[in-house]
């Protein structure tokens, strides 16, 4: 550790050089979530459903996971989106308008043993898929 007359200098960029090795402060202090993140900093976004798609689980998992392929509305970007629930992407078609919202994995990236995929759907048409699924609310037409 410097002291002396002239030490406050060496400390400061020290103290800087410090903080930036947290990744949660690197990544507010650049921004990486608005430039890196399809949906922005917001929580939620719409787009439209390309295709439906399935995967298998990661290892030592056995299945298939369905989810669809979402072009977003607000920057046109494509991303992958997991259809949580069982028989839930029977409810979803193609060119349909779904809301995504991220996965909750560890750090912002996936969950568990889905491989890949950050983001999950939670509305179809502007109705939850949960209460659809349930059988308390009908899927609205386009």
């Amino acid at each position: 550790m410097p002291n002396g007359e002239f030490a406050a200098r060496k400390l400061v960029t020290q103290r800087k050089r410090q903080r930036l090795l947290k990744k949660w402060l690197k990544r507010r202090l650049l921004k990486n979530k608005a430039k890196f993140d399809a949906v922005g900093t917001v929580p939620r976004a719409k787009g439209i459903v390309l295709q439906k798609i399935t995967c298998e689980q990661k290892q030592p998992h056995s299945g298939i996971i369905k989810g669809v392929k979402v072009q977003l509305i607000k920057n046109h970007r494509v991303v992958g989106a997991f259809c949580p629930g069982d028989g839930t992407i029977n409810f979803i078609d193609e060119h349909d308008e779904v809301t995504i919202e991220g996965l909750g994995g560890s750090q912002r990236g996936q969950m568990g043993c889905i491989p890949g995929w950050k983001y999950k759907v939670r509305e179809v048409n502007g109705t939850d898929l949960e209460q659809i699924r349930i059988g308390k609310k009908e899927k609205p037409k386009r």
